[in-house]
């Protein structure tokens, strides 16, 4: 038994942030142990644990997944924790130790200066003072407007890029905690300053100083000494400035820097005034360097150009070894793809994202520092002699996430679409989760991030991400009334109030809480998602209280490609109808936090809304027979997905999703508001077939249309690169936007199965309901989840197919074997007559089951991917013996039949299922089926000249009737409806 993935906050060993109440979390692995009997959490002052502040004793209330500490936390101080945990069968385990500080106490000392120099001038702010004593302890809380870099000594502190980082600046502004080393005898404090976000050129609306006019910094640096005294040295008047050597920096033009610059000259520095109340502890995540990527080639294009190819589209900074002479003048400009073999960045649109460099002669390491790039290839100019690819590095810039989930197909175009918006979720989740990385934009959008958070979740920890977002968000809504901005933080960007949008702020904490199970992220936001209901019910209340939001502006499902002009923004679904529709949805959400934090009153309330919304919406939507009003693919997905379908229409609204893809020739046609769900409610009604042909559709619109055009990451549009390799389009057109790589939560929830439950939040309780289809052969996949490391994979074998899952230590899971037999189940788990709620009799050896098994994916030979390798296969059992087979019995609660499908009720261990499913895996034909699809098949071409097309010498208007059913029904063509059905059942009998 081992304990691993400690953390506070979501953080491992966090200095100086804003921690609120400290939640604990961790993961028991490598143990045959099925649950947690009881554990004991230790704090102390030191790491040797002989200074306590707080025993748990033994209990059985600390939950791994969150145990907020019952402690009253003392600022600038350290604590050391640790936790031992009793397994159910007598194994226990003591973690290491770990840590967390707290932030700056009490007032702020220090003065916020700035330069006295001309406010166009890039500066630097500097101290020089002096140690005479042995020192024991040293804290630098330092911040800086735009952006800053910390160096003591002329040693950059920390590993960190774009500190402070990017949030709602006229709210708060964090400040950051640095654990110094100094030396005896003189010593120099120098913060190095850019535009960044706060004072550059940034946004839509307004070209600079968004945020403020100058430069500025405030800092103290704590010094404790051994022999009992402190010292604080703070921004003040005292302090010097000078030039920096970078000339100009900025979020979309990017940087120049003079390494031959004379910086010797000294301006003072004075005072400003900014409000230090707005000064808080971080919540953000660090920004880092996470990987280092050497171009895979170097090309000179036919306009002669000397190009980079990075062979990823990536997101951070240009690292290279210069040996340029003194005064040499390199540029590097920026871009996603080639246009006729040449370089291009024209869908930058006015971003120059630029790089200049100015040698002084001396050999050496270059990189940025106040601006990033969104590129995969990078144009030369000025290097001397022929590059090489080996004095180059991408260098990968993102917000920390430990990556959670990882997922391979037998299709290889599958896995680089998850590869594809794994990266894209990278690119875009630099302290705010951007739209796209690389143009005059890269905005905090709301909806693009709403609609991405189920699938960010699942790939990454992005818990202590999302809690820093959810700040900004509140912030924003505070100025306006509850209402959600478009895009967060604003900087001046004049929308709000679009729904879809605005759901950010009730759907992202919602998603939060399921999967980590860590509740003070709806504690937190709970007056935030309020608000935004609120403020719809407000919207609703001004015009007539009719319990529908049909009022002002809505996106609506934004580059659907239904609208009426093509090429297009706006989606043909009823905006109002959405807009509805949403309000029901984060009606509910709030409900259920309300309930989950204690607080009847307000889960009565918005219980009782919710209803209203819902009986609102039926009686405006749906017609007396059934039907939905609204005949859009998008508008289908939303009601239901929302749960706003009635039972008794629920078959009228199938049955119309299905005609709206067949007279779309099965292409989709939904944008941001019906993508992320359109194949998750095809899965979930009966439709799954339908689902994988949308994924693996390889022509336009699809999503392996981008991987076979060359994508590394997921496009803005589903056309943003045409056929012939042409991009599509300047006007909005970004190769980096992870709105439509939400298909991968369809994946891990649909495709693996793996989905989190409200009760048991963090997978403490969780379904893994595969949904296998032909057309994929096997599919596999793994999540560190916050209750540790499941594993769900599926394979098809001829008749048979396989499933192996992994429920891990102190959680237990409803496995949904689809097309399955219980008492056939039951039977093989050794468990009752064999004959299981079904009542069937044993037909078939179904399968054999493995209880506990160490190495689960090894067994089978079905590892997991490349994620937390270290983890998978290692997660649950030692037990390889003989007694598998009855262990695995002891540990399934209960065998159900759920129609055609068995529920297995199952505690932690690995549980291999191999049956026949009592339907075949494989193609099936129908009257649904395109007619050029059926003529294909020599044995459904037969039965159609057979059964059909002997009766006509030809088939009118073939190339507007899409599919036999279509032809069936035509002017010329049509078929007695009571002949369909046995020409349906001819077709479905056919063996692909």
């Amino acid at each position: 038994m081992e304990i691993a993935h400690l953390k506070v906050n979501h953080l491992v060993n966090p200095i100086g942030f804003d921690l609120g109440r400290p939640a604990i979390s961790y993961v028991v692995r490598d143990t045959s142990a099925r649950k947690q009997e009881k554990a004991r959490v230790l704090v102390s002052l030191d790491e040797n644990f002989s200074d306590l502040i707080y025993d748990s004793g033994e209990t059985d209330a600390v939950v791994s997944t969150a145990f907020p500490l019952p402690i009253d936390l003392t600022p600038e101080t350290r604590y050391y924790w640790k936790v031992r945990v009793w397994a159910d069968n007598g194994e226990s385990a003591e973690s290491p130790a770990a840590w967390f500080e707290t932030a700056k106490g009490g007032e702020w000392q220090a003065d916020w200066i700035t330069p006295c120099a001309p406010k166009e001038l890039q500066m630097s702010v500097m101290k020089t003072f002096t140690i005479t004593k042995p020192v024991s302890r040293c804290r630098m809380y330092v911040t800086g407007v735009g952006l800053y870099e910390l160096y003591i000594n002329g040693e950059k502190q920390g590993d960190e890029c774009l500190l402070p980082g990017f949030c709602d600046y006229d709210t708060w502004i964090q400040y950051q905690t640095y654990e110094v080393d100094l030396r005896s005898g003189e010593n120099e404090i120098e913060v190095l300053l850019g535009d960044g976000w706060y004072k550059g050129w940034y946004g839509l609306r307004q070209t600079e100083e968004n945020y403020g006019d100058r430069l500025a910094c405030i800092g103290e640096l704590h010094i404790s000494y051994e022999d009992g005294t402190a010292e604080v040295i703070s921004t003040d008047d005292t302090w010097q400035a000078k030039k920096s050597k970078i000339v100009s920096s900025g979020i979309y033009p990017g940087e120049v820097y003079d390494a031959s610059l004379d910086t010797s000259e000294r301006f003072p520095v004075e005072k400003i005034d900014l409000d230090k109340k707005k000064l808080s502890p971080r919540l953000s995540p660090p920004i880092r360097i996470h990987e280092r990527i050497t171009p895979v080639e170097l090309i000179y294009t036919p306009a002669g150009e000397t190009v980079l190819d990075m062979g990823q589209n990536m997101v951070g900074w240009l690292g290279f070894h210069c040996r340029a002479s003194k005064g040499t003048r390199l540029c590097f400009q920026f871009g996603e793809i080639l246009q006729d073999g040449n370089f291009y960045n024209e869908n930058l649109r006015t971003a120059k994202a630029e790089f200049t460099y100015i040698a002084d002669g001396n050999a050496c390491d270059v990189r940025q520092h106040f601006t990033f790039y969104g590129y995969r290839f990078v144009k030369i100019t000025g290097w001397e002699g022929e590059p090489d690819v080996n004095d180059f590095r991408g260098l990968v810039i993102h917000s920390e996430m430990e990556e959670l989930g990882d997922i391979e197909t037998s299709d290889p175009l599958v896995n680089q679409l998850i590869h594809n918006a794994k990266w894209g979720q990278k690119g875009n989740f630099l302290d705010v989760p951007t739209d796209c990385p690389q143009r005059d934009e890269r905005y905090g959008w709301t909806g693009d991030a709403q609609i991405f958070s189920g699938t960010a979740c699942f790939n990454m920890d992005t818990y202590a991400f999302y809690t820093k977002y959810g700040r900004d968000i509140y912030g924003e809504q505070k100025k306006l009334g509850g209402s959600v901005p478009d895009v967060v933080p604003v900087a001046n960007y004049p929308g709000d109030a679009s729904t879809a949008w605005g759901e950010a702020a009730t759907v992202i904490p919602w998603n939060v809480y399921l999967h980590y199970g860590d509740k003070s992220i709806l504690e937190r936001q709970y007056d935030s998602m309020k608000g935004w209901v609120d403020y719809m019910k407000g919207e609703d209340d001004r015009y007539g209280g009719k319990r529908l939001w049909q009022s002002g502006f809505h996106y609506g499902d934004w580059l659907a490609l239904d609208g009426n002009v093509p090429g297009g923004v706006y989606g043909a679904t009823d905006p109002q109808l959405i807009a509805s529709g949403y309000y029901y949805h984060s009606a509910v959400i709030v409900a259920k936090t309300a309930r989950i934090l204690g607080n009847a009153p307000d889960a009565e309330y918005y219980e009782t809304l919710a209803e209203e919304i819902r009986t609102a919406f039926i009686r405006e939507y749906f017609t007396p027979a059934g039907n939905l009003s609204v005949d859009t693919m998008t508008a289908y997905v939303v009601v239901l997905y929302m749960g706003l379908t009635p039972d008794s229409a629920r078959e009228k609204v199938c049955r119309g999703l299905l005609n709206r893809l067949k007279k779309n020739r099965y292409h989709l046609e939904t944008g941001f508001v019906g993508t992320p769900y359109l194949c998750r409610m095809l899965s979930e009604n009966g439709m799954n077939d339908l689902a994988y042909h949308l994924l693996l559709e390889k022509g336009y619109p699809g999503w392996l249309y981008e991987v076979l055009m060359g994508a590394t990451t997921v496009w803005e549009r589903w056309d943003s690169v045409l056929p012939d390799g042409k991009i599509s389009g300047t006007e909005m057109n970004s190769l980096n936007h992870y709105a439509y790589g939400s298909i991968v939560e369809w994946m891990y929830r649909n495709m693996l199965g793996i989905q989190p439950m409200e009760e048991g939040a963090g997978f403490k309780k969780f379904r893994v309901a595969p949904a296998p289809n032909y057309q994929i052969s096997w599919a596999k996949g793994c999540l560190r989840s916050a209750a540790g490391m499941i594993e769900s994979s599926w394979r098809i074998d001829g008749k048979k197919l396989k499933v192996i899952v992994t429920v891990p230590f102190d959680a237990k899971a409803r496995i949904v074997l689809p097309d399955a037999d219980a008492g056939e189940i039951e039977k093989a788990l050794g468990m009752g007559d064999g004959r299981g709620k079904s009542g069937k009799g044993a037909k078939r050896n179904y399968c054999r089951c493995i209880g506990a098994e160490a190495d689960s994916g090894r067994e089978t030979g079905e590892e997991c991917g490349n994620t937390a390798k270290a983890d998978c296969g290692r997660g649950i059992g030692v037990d390889r013996g003989s007694g598998a087979k009855a262990d695995c019995g002891s540990r399934v609660r209960a065998v159900t039949q759920v129609g055609s499908s068995v529920a297995v009720e199952a505690e932690s261990g690995t549980y291999v299922f191999e049956y026949e499913p009592t339907k075949p895996y494989r193609k099936v034909y129908s009257i649904d089926s395109p007619m050029e699809e059926l003529m294909e098949n020599a044995e459904t071409r037969k039965i159609l000249e057979e059964d059909y097309l002997c009766r006509f010498k030809n088939l009118p208007f073939e190339k507007e009737l899409f599919t036999l059913e279509e032809l069936m029904n035509g002017p010329f063509t049509s078929l007695p409806r009571e002949e369909w059905e046995a020409l349906d059942k001819r077709l479905r009998s056919v063996v692909s």
